[in-house]
């Protein structure tokens, strides 16, 4: 019997490198690293290395090491939710309001409205066997009403655009709305994986439950990790990285995915403290480049284009354009109604409109829940790629010598419009 670490030792490398040349390529056309990550799991897959050489990618990714791949790549996928979780600013979530709160809401609402409205036309052709058409339908919805986080942080940073007055903005917009789509997600998982509506609901009280017992140990654990950090660093990372592990454990034995477990963890870990600072970019310097490119590679060996009729690359141009459509337009509108001018609500609706890596971890769940077919999947995942890579030259257009979209203007507060304070 062969050593099942030798195929692991040839494909582990191989994505990597994979995904840091995808990153560096697409860096120098002026897009997020994601992109050329992403698009290095896709093309490692069926799409084009299986296609055209069927015997190497099986001799890269024999059934042997998928499983291995797979896990070490959703381990990585907890710990990046562990992160995201850790880097929302909290206080801008508890004081938003005004034009940052309606921005968000029309940014989940509209997506998720017409989200919903496609979903109930695509359901005879494009659900599962067996799929219910509400679970279907609220995938399918919230899915659309995604924006990443991480990747809109990233871009503004590549644009010197973090410190501004849009970027402050838009990135408290960001994490209201991902913060209120994780909520939904997971009442939309609860209802998929659940046998009745009973059960459902006893799942969803049992992570309401979870989160405020999270809440209410939050000082505890800063204690803790106060404490352990004047020990050793390694201390404050085991206590991290056991933490994280041990509340998608739980979150999963409820019945929600393990994914939910880590964010919730990273969002009431405490901030402040230099020694969970350093931990936590000890994890993000080993995971993002080592690990995660795993899971872009199993997200691209369940993306196949050829397996598209082309019937549905019909239904992949009305994905596309009601993610724009409902993104761009909830975010745009909203900020035009509460007083800004039409440059800055455009970019404020084009960087809202970003999807990248938070996407496929919401399309990883639908697929692993089975709500979702591999078609569907395919099609979200081109949709993902698409509405990514257009944010950073669209926002380039939009906001051309606009001062307050340029770095030479630091941001003081979340206000749109200088000549105006933004109440609620």
């Amino acid at each position: 019997m062969s050593d099942p670490l030798l195929p692991l030792l040839l494909a582990v490398p191989v994505v990597i490198l994979a995904c840091q040349a995808g990153g560096r390529a697409v860096r120098m056309l002026g897009q997020p690293p994601v992109i050329g990550e992403i698009l290095a799991g896709i093309l490692l897959g069926p799409s084009l290395l299986g296609w055209i050489a069927p015997s190497v990618q099986e001799h890269l990714f024999p059934p042997s090491v998928l499983p291995v791949t797979s896990t070490l790549g959703n381990l990585a996928l907890l710990a990046f939710l562990f992160l995201i979780g850790l880097e929302l600013d909290l206080r801008s979530l508890a004081t938003a309001r005004g034009a940052v709160a309606a921005v968000s809401l029309s940014g989940v609402l509209l997506p998720m409205a017409l989200g919903a409205a496609l979903a109930s036309a695509m359901y005879p052709r494009l659900a599962p066997p067996g799929v219910g058409r509400l679970p279907f339908t609220l995938f399918v919805a919230v899915a659309l009403s995604i924006t990443a986080f991480p990747v809109l942080a990233r871009i503004l940073a590549d644009r010197g655009l973090e410190t501004t007055r849009l970027g402050a903005f838009v990135l408290a917009c960001a994490a209201t709305d991902d913060a209120l789509a994780w909520c939904l997600l997971t009442a939309v998982v609860t209802l998929s994986t659940a046998g009745t509506a009973l059960s459902a609901l006893t799942t969803l009280a049992l992570t309401a439950v979870f989160a405020a017992g999270l809440v209410l140990l939050r000082p505890a654990l800063h204690a803790l990790l106060k404490r352990a950090g004047r020990t050793s660093d390694d201390l404050v990372l085991v206590l991290l990285f056991a933490g994280l592990c041990l509340s998608a454990y739980t979150t999963d034995q409820i019945g929600v995915h393990p994914a939910f477990g880590a964010f919730l963890f990273g969002a009431v870990a405490p901030r402040g403290l230099p020694a969970v600072e350093r931990s936590a970019a000890r994890i993000r310097a080993v995971v993002l480049p080592l690990l995660l490119p795993l899971f872009f590679v199993d997200t691209g060996l369940h993306t196949d284009f050829s397996t598209l009729p082309a019937g549905q690359w019909g239904w992949g141009a009305a994905i596309l354009a009601v993610a724009v459509i409902g993104k761009w337009g909830g975010a745009a509108c909203a900020a035009r109604l509460t007083g800004s001018d039409w440059r800055w609500s455009a970019a404020v609706g084009t960087l809202m409109s970003c999807r990248g890596l938070t996407e496929l971890v919401v399309l990883g769940i639908g697929r692993q829940i089975g709500v979702i077919t591999e078609q569907l999947f395919t099609l979200l995942v081109i949709m993902t790629v698409v509405t990514t890579a257009v944010t950073t030259p669209v926002l380039r257009r939009v906001a051309g010598n606009d001062p307050r979209m340029t770095p030479s203007v630091p941001h003081e507060d979340l206000q749109p419009d200088t000549a105006r304070e933004v109440t609620g």
